[in-house]
């Protein structure tokens, strides 16, 4: 049997996956196993940012696999500790909890926001407020958390205690708040729901809101973090910090980490033994993570980042000029989205035979995720191919 044979007779049909074998790797380049080239616009869904195979990741595991691997969290490691220096000192936040995935680092927000009342006996504040659209995960806790039935649908009973608003609507999140609420989570950007920025001054008004009524605010930075928009935190756009953050996705550029960051106080929900991990943090995973992090926050490689996402969405504009099926651009830095009035899916498509790798979400909106160290001339490349698709 071949791979693809292989996979739909023994892996669980949970995926509709697209038919290629990918093989291998190479900053914005992949390769099938039939030789084929084609440029990475997706990057493993905002995932290896800083490209296929980067040679100081690679280094990185390398160095630390024959070294040490895995101890466990009940003793201490210096990569850990490392990485979670450079998270705090580059960020609003005084502790990191290290987990394996997104959806692991929202699950700890959801807790953490829990405990932080109960241990102040208020446990009547359990309600978290999300956002319509919103995906937090695919846990029992984070599907329950996320605004959008498909992802909750057969799951029923789904976890109690979570309140859906629209996105941006600061009226509707002030009609929701009494004292039964714990916190508000929310995605400065939402990825899943169609690559949705917040409006200018909504997260300020959120933030607000939070303060007024004692209200925890968590920030679900998974997909829109670490560079992706532009900034190393895609809340730093708005000038608003929140009490709680989760990040994924990119921290490990593809090995599987996830952080759950906090400031002091709200740290204080969890104690020894409330939460824990079996391989959250651990050695091998963190020292690619550490040098991810020193990449990504230079300075000079976010300025470019910003810089070639401004180019992506000029260059995406003058297609809407030419192609009335084009109804909207949006996003920040490099995570953008292109609302077409007909099947993404069909886009996607043809985009891949003509060696181009993008993605369709909510069925008509094409999302653009590449390796942030893609350069003007792939950008130029996607684009011809698109206006030939979209002919």
């Amino acid at each position: 049997m071949n791979t693809k044979e292989k996979t739909d007779k023994y892996v669980f049909n949970t995926y509709s996956r697209i038919q290629t074998v990918f093989v291998k790797g190479q900053g914005a380049t992949l390769w099938d196993e039939n030789g084929k080239q084609y440029t990475d616009f997706l990057a493993g869904i905002a995932v290896c940012s800083l490209g296929h195979s980067h040679p100081a990741v690679t280094k990185a595991v390398c160095d630390q696999a024959a070294k040490l691997v895995h101890v466990s969290n009940l003793f201490y490691t210096a990569p850990q500790a490392e990485l979670a220096r450079l998270l705090v000192e580059k960020s609003f936040s005084d502790r990191v909890f290290f987990a394996n995935s997104g959806a692991e680092a929202n699950e700890a927000a959801i807790k953490l926001a829990r405990r932080y009342f109960n241990e102040k006996g208020q446990g009547q504040r359990y309600k978290i407020i999300t956002m319509e659209h919103s995906f937090h995960g695919r846990t029992m806790a984070t599907l329950s958390a996320t605004g959008q039935e498909k992802i909750r649908k057969g799951f029923d009973p789904i976890v109690d205690g979570f309140i859906y608003v629209p996105f941006n609507d600061i009226e509707a999140l002030k009609k929701n708040i009494d004292d039964s609420v714990c916190a508000v989570m929310l995605e400065p950007v939402q990825g899943e729901g169609g690559v949705i920025p917040a409006d200018p001054d909504y997260l300020k008004a959120v933030r607000k809101i939070c303060d007024d009524n004692g209200i925890l605010l968590i920030f679900d930075e998974v997909q829109s973090g670490m560079g992706r928009c532009g900034r190393l935190f895609a809340h730093e756009i708005y000038n608003v910090k929140p009490d709680i953050m989760t990040l994924a996705k990119a921290l490990g550029n593809g090995l599987p980490i996830g952080a759950m960051l906090a400031t002091e106080n709200a740290s204080k929900g969890f104690a020894p033994g409330s939460h824990a991990t079996t391989f959250g943090g651990t050695p091998l995973i963190t020292s690619a993570a550490v040098e991810v992090v020193k990449i990504i926050s230079d300075p000079e490689f976010l300025k470019q980042c910003r810089e070639k996402g401004a180019y992506l969405r000029e260059r995406l504009a003058s297609l809407k000029d030419k192609h009335s099926t084009i109804k909207e651009i949006r996003g920040k830095g490099l995570l953008v989205g292109m609302e077409i009035d007909g099947d993404a899916g069909k886009v996607v498509s043809q985009c891949m035979e003509k060696g181009f790798v993008i993605n369709a979400i909510q069925g008509k909106i094409l999302r653009f995720a590449p390796p942030l160290i893609i350069n003007k001339e792939e950008i130029d490349g996607l684009i011809e191919a698109l206006d030939n698709v979209l002919e």
